[in-house]
């Protein structure tokens, strides 16, 4: 099954370039060095997947043409990878769909936190639509999304017209656990989503495949365990936010040491800071002393850094 990856954002959290910072880097006139935060739009069997909503989502879904996504598949619960999830709205208004989100239990739990009024028993008129499908290691499906309908009803909120023509107020409902990719499942028009388990400092987070092509970001540590749902890619995607060790980020030397012993056709960094090289350099340039040791003095040919609007496919 083909599968297409657009990168629309491949910054840290503070993306690229960072306020007041007047680095080479962050006054660079190439739009290759202007990085919104990570996140990535994956079209797979036909389906609009988003992997994270960060503050930049707005501008990511205007920039992308975006006007209907099937599911967003959320890595973890930090504000550059939830913060934008409010503006679904747009999309519940113009798509009349709630939004499918798949996540794990604590991502759940700090959803709740941040955004009490999506989940309130009385919602104010315009809160944003989800459903929430809860996920953790094991592969499960993503349906299209184009159910039942939503009916915006002024001062009243968004719900759903019933076959006696009676309006239904639309809720957030109880979270369900995804299915999982049966053949019965996958037949409805679903497409298999695998999950990969990994570690951000401490905090366990979700990389994902989608056919030949993995998307990993905000990681320090790849269990070996988890290492055989990555053979056979063609394109990978893997974190590194400096050449220094961080953390809870792949320094560059752990990420392209992964990656070759990954071994997939192509390797793409993302969550790259602005302590790199301008686009150019970073590509072609010698690594500083002292880094690289481990594979040489610059970056592997199948391995560079991704920018934001480029486009993969499998």
């Amino acid at each position: 099954m083909d599968v297409k990856l657009t990168f629309l954002g491949t910054g840290t959290s503070q993306g690229v370039p960072i306020i007041g910072c007047g680095c080479r880097v962050c006054r660079s006139g190439d739009s290759r060095d202007k990085r919104l935060r990570a996140s990535a739009l994956v079209e797979y069997g036909g389906l609009k997947i988003l992997v994270d909503a960060g503050p930049d989502f707005r501008m990511q879904m205007l920039s992308a043409g975006v006007g209907h996504l099937d599911a967003i598949l959320l890595t973890h619960n930090h504000k550059d990878h939830t913060g934008g999830l409010d503006d679904v709205r747009a999309l519940n208004y113009i798509d009349r769909r709630p939004a499918e989100i798949y996540c794990e239990p604590k991502v759940l739990e700090t959803l709740k936190e941040e955004y009490g009024y999506a989940f309130a028993e009385h919602k104010y008129p315009g809160s944003p639509e989800w459903n929430i499908h809860l996920i953790d290691e094991q592969p499960f499906a993503v349906y299209p999304n184009n159910g039942g309908e939503l009916v915006w009803k002024h001062d009243v909120g968004y719900g759903y017209l019933r076959p006696d023509g009676s309006f239904r107020l639309a809720g957030t409902g109880k979270p369900t656990p995804a299915d999982r990719p049966t053949e019965e499942n996958l037949a409805k028009g679903g497409v298999k989503i695998i999950p990969i388990r990994g570690l951000h400092g401490e905090m366990p987070v979700l990389g994902f495949r989608f056919g030949n092509i993995a998307y990993i970001t905000d990681m320090s540590c790849l269990p070996e365990s988890e290492l055989s749902k990555l053979q056979g890619l063609k394109h990978l995607t893997l974190n590194t936010v400096s050449y220094k060790p961080h953390h809870s980020h792949f320094s560059l030397e752990q990420a392209v040491e992964l990656a070759l012993k990954i071994g997939a056709g192509h390797t793409w960094l993302t969550h790259l800071s602005h302590t790199f090289p301008v686009y150019d350099e970073f590509c072609g340039s010698p690594l500083p002393d002292g880094y690289g040791a481990a594979f040489g003095s610059r970056l592997p040919d199948s391995i560079r850094p991704a920018y934001d609007g480029l486009v993969i496919e499998a």
